[in-house]
């Protein structure tokens, strides 16, 4: 079965949704972000007193954020999907969080993660031509359980941030202010939370923003978190585990490799990392035009509504004026019509072109 015909028959499949009304989606996305908030504040609460006790034990400062992780992407799915039931009678949490079981899903994943990993290389480029990162190594076992825990957290954090600002509160949206409005309005929204994050600075926010948008792109052109979640993971881990820089500020990612940028800020991003540089900006302006060109195919079968075959109903009485005619035409006696045998139309056709007509006579000698 071909990729196109697959989304025809999931959307023949789905459940019907409920009609709602614009004011309806714009409460549903107050109520969502609401809940995101909510849902983060109690992650990290949770998370502090359970990796209080794994850091004495194991000595895993890392635990911690892999606790916030996975537990605000369970209160996000799981109040998501309830708010998804109460709006629209959709209890699905696949549905609800853009997060569709399709056979394309690990492939667009992997064109994100591709995408992800050329973008942070372009990035890191100018700072390592210049000389600005000093890498330090470690090969400890220790080094190696935390590179573990943290490219799980990045994982995991990586997919929260796509269902927390391209799931459901992004699709409600959507559906009430349409996908530029949208689009702008969540990016600003993911921007200024970022902000708050420690090492901030103006340039930072202008560069989420951009990135804001990026991740919105990759779902406009899929209707799913697969392709942006690959994509943001493999630049989060790419930064963190594979250069040892800190991402959105945050340091503790890196234990194998642990860099010092000694560079100016608008080139190295300084503490917050390479999201706060400013050719970091350029290079999620390119790498937008590398989404909408991956992803003709997904757009193609997954944007669009299926193209189905129809024509005239089978079922359907013929209008009245065109019945009358077929009566009126029936009523009517044929009129009769003879047709010559075959043999005799033979002879006589055979007849004529015996007989030599005038402009064939042979001209006399002279």
């Amino acid at each position: 079965m071909s990729s196109r015909e697959g989304a025809k028959a999931a959307l023949s499949s789905a459940p019907a949704q409920i009609r709602v009304t614009r004011s309806l989606q714009v409460a549903l996305f107050a109520t969502g972000v609401l809940w995101l908030l909510a849902a983060h504040a109690v992650a990290v609460r949770a998370a502090e007193g359970i990796a209080g006790r794994i850091t004495d034990r194991l000595g895993w400062g890392a635990a911690q954020s892999l606790l916030t992780e996975a537990f605000f992407l369970f209160l996000l799915l799981l109040g998501f999907t309830l708010l998804s039931w109460i709006g629209m009678r959709q209890g699905s949490v696949r549905e609800a969080n853009a997060l569709p079981r399709r056979g394309t899903a690990s492939r667009e994943w992997a064109t994100g993660a591709v995408i992800g990993w050329a973008v942070l290389l372009l990035a890191v480029l100018p700072m390592t031509l210049a000389g600005a990162l000093l890498p330090q190594f470690s090969w400890s076992a220790s080094a190696w359980g935390m590179m573990l825990l943290s490219a799980l957290s990045l994982a995991l954090g990586a997919l929260a941030n796509e269902v927390a600002f391209r799931g459901f509160i992004f699709r409600r949206l959507i559906e009430a202010i349409g996908p530029t409005a949208a689009t702008l309005l969540l990016s600003g929204l993911y921007a200024l939370l970022g902000s708050l994050r420690p090492n901030a600075t103006g340039l930072s926010f202008l560069i989420a923003l951009l990135a804001g948008v990026l991740f919105s792109l990759a779902y406009l052109r899929t209707h799913a978190l697969w392709l942006g979640w690959g994509l943001h993971f493999a630049w989060a881990a790419a930064t963190a585990i594979v250069f040892g820089l800190p991402v959105g500020g945050i340091a503790t990612y890196s234990s194998l490799v642990q860099t010092d940028a000694s560079g100016p800020a608008w080139l190295t991003g300084g503490a917050y990392g390479p999201e706060g540089a400013l050719l970091t900006g350029v290079v999620f302006v390119v790498a937008m035009a590398a989404v909408y060109r991956a992803t003709r195919e997904y757009a193609w079968n997954y944007t669009h509504p299926p193209i189905v075959p129809a024509g005239y109903p089978m079922d359907v009485p013929p209008p009245t004026a065109h019945a009358a005619m077929e009566q009126e035409a029936a009523a009517k006696t044929a009129a009769l019509v003879q047709i010559a045998p075959a043999a005799r139309a033979n002879a006589e056709t055979a007849t004529e072109s015996s007989q030599p007509s005038e402009s064939s006579e042979i001209a006399p000698r002279t």
